[in-house]
């Protein structure tokens, strides 16, 4: 991918010289739905990263399951630990916090004219850098092995930029500069999360896993995370038309690599060598792979209708 180009976003919060923002006080607060499933647009893949930092992904799963409180209504848990005074505000100078500060600008430029497009004005999310934890707002605690995630109260994606180099080395999802093409997918994904919050897609699902049993939870939660997958493939359709030649050879191959990789069915299969459909939250590796595609061919938000007959 070049990015050399891309415009960059000053809406980002730098927290990696932090020392850890109070990390290892006990356990990870995140957004949780209804109904006994994982909440809307946090975590990414527990399972991926369970298995990438050498955890049972169940484990993980579990714990988060736990937090849901058996199909109560949403709720928060927040942690508010100082983050130490160290952040710093505006688009980073390192490499790797320059190509995250292009990808955003690329981002929200446009989704800018999509919404403009329909009459309906934007502003973009946020992005807070950090290693290992920090203060992950009304959302809780963020920790590394929480992988990137968007909190919906903050509009904000949290991301610990370790969580690339996790993709490459340990699930070879990339290598050299398709990389950074995968983490511009991993990006739009939680991107794709923060449309669904302006679009009100997120509150509607939330108040539909409330009143549905695990199983019911759990597929609309599947349908949620395709969506978002779709929506980065628009992401990467409307970016190539402004920006020709910003891909590059061998950068969707790598995508639907990571895609794969994160299936619900991979993982599961991985960890405890059977897939278990009914207790998927992100959809199978197939599935991740058709959403993306569905996006990126064809390019408009009708396209990624993953609920059928809507929310």
């Amino acid at each position: 991918m070049r990015y050399d180009d891309f415009r960059r976003s000053d809406d980002i919060e730098d927290r990696r010289d932090d020392s850890g923002g109070g990390g290892g006080g006990g356990g990870f607060g995140i957004p949780m739905g209804g109904g006994g499933g994982l909440g809307i647009g946090t975590v990414i893949v527990l399972g991926l990263l369970g298995y990438a930092f050498g955890i049972d992904p169940r484990i993980l799963i579990g714990g988060a399951e736990i937090l849901t409180g058996g199909g109560q209504a949403p709720s928060y848990q927040t942690d508010r630990q100082s983050s130490g005074g160290q952040a710093k505000r505006g688009a980073p100078t390192d490499e790797m916090g320059s190509m995250i500060s292009g990808i955003l600008g690329e981002i929200d430029d446009r989704w800018s004219e999509i919404f403009q497009a329909s009459g309906q004005s934007y502003t973009g999310p946020k992005i807070v850098l950090f290693r290992n934890a920090t203060n992950g707002g009304r959302c809780g605690m963020a920790q590394s092995a929480m992988g990137p995630f968007y909190c919906p109260p903050d509009k904000t994606i949290f991301l610990d930029t370790g969580f690339f180099r996790e993709v490459e080395t340990r699930f070879r999802g990339c290598s050299g500069n398709a990389c950074k093409f995968t983490a511009a997918y991993i990006i739009a994904h939680e991107a794709g999360h923060h449309i669904q919050n302006l679009l009100g897609i997120i509150p509607r699902v939330n108040r539909l896993q409330q009143q549905a049993d695990k199983k019911d939870a759990n597929a609309l939660q599947v349908k949620v995370e395709l969506q978002a997958d779709c929506l980065s493939g628009v992401w990467v359709n409307r970016e190539e038309k402004k920006r020709p030649g910003f891909l590059e050879a061998g950068d969707i191959d790598a995508a639907l690599t990571t895609a794969n990789a994160i299936g619900d069915d991979t993982l599961q299969r991985q960890a405890t060598g059977r897939v278990v459909p009914d207790s998927f939250t992100h959809g199978s590796a197939a599935q991740r792979k058709q959403w993306f595609m569905t996006g990126y061919q064809q390019g408009t938000v009708q396209a990624c209708n993953t609920f059928g007959g809507g929310t």
